[in-house]
């Protein structure tokens, strides 16, 4: 089915650069994007992390559960002079086709994309398919949830924690979010984390009539946590996806 968004004003809560990206998709399916980015991402260098980095022979496959992540890892890796030659070596698994492209970017290929985009999806399908025998590396960003830590705990599989990002609450745009709140000047608000969720709730109150649009089932859950009653939930984990779940609502209420 193709995608129209009938001119609706689409509100997009990511991390600025990322948004840029989301919003040249709503203008191509002609809706109106208003940007009022909720969060900060910064690369993070841990003195844990160098240790690791020095030491990546050790492990077996490297986990990605975002392309923040991807990207982080790979400027610290360069940063601290490690040869890319030594991650061809490596498995390397995505949570999804962004993570994957991002990997592709440096010049490498996910072995393993779980079929859902998410964690829980990639811990289950992970461990029923493969066998580990060496430690894993998990990618992570100060906010990641803790499913593969505790699965693969359970499961007796030794892994260390690489936190490269951080994200933080952007609050310079907490004026300009509730003067948008208050002048109901948008359609549909966009959550793709429930980081982006939580951003939002510290910076305003949840307003009642809002239609939310989330982009899986854990950061549906999140908003509905925090209060949001009416919220729509992509079929497909992706931005395409999302802004598809918005032109299919749209055209069941027109009908």
């Amino acid at each position: 089915m193709s995608i129209s968004l009938h001119e609706k004003k689409v509100l997009i809560t990511r991390e600025k650069k990322q948004a840029e990206a989301f919003s040249s998709k709503v203008l191509a399916y002609g809706g109106i994007p208003i940007e009022v980015p909720l969060l900060k991402i910064l690369c993070k260098d841990l003195r844990e992390n160098k240790r690791i980095l020095e030491n990546v022979d050790r492990y077996e496959w490297i986990f990605f559960t975002s392309s923040n992540g991807v990207n982080c890892f790979f400027q610290l890796a360069k940063r601290y002079q490690v040869n890319n030659e030594i991650f061809k070596n490596k498995r390397l698994a995505a949570v999804g086709h962004k993570t994957e492209n991002a990997l592709k970017n440096f010049g490498f290929t996910a072995d393993f994309v779980p079929t859902t985009y998410n964690a829980d999806t990639m811990a289950s399908e992970f461990l029923s398919r493969y066998t580990v025998s060496d430690p894993i590396l998990l990618v992570r960003g100060n906010r990641s949830r803790d499913v593969l830590p505790i699965e693969f705990s359970k499961h007796g599989i030794l892994y260390d924690s690489a936190c490269v990002y951080e994200i933080s609450y952007n609050y310079q745009m907490t004026d300009r979010l509730n003067a948008i709140l208050r002048e109901n000047t948008f359609d549909f608000v966009t959550f793709t984390s429930p980081s982006t969720v939580e951003a939002f709730v510290e910076m305003t109150a949840v307003p009642s009539d809002v239609t939310c649009v989330c982009i899986g089932t854990t950061t549906q859950k999140r908003a509905y946590e925090l209060g949001f009653t009416s919220i729509l939930t992509a079929e497909e984990f992706t931005i395409d996806g999302m802004l598809l779940c918005i032109s299919n609502y749209i055209a069941e209420e027109e009908f």
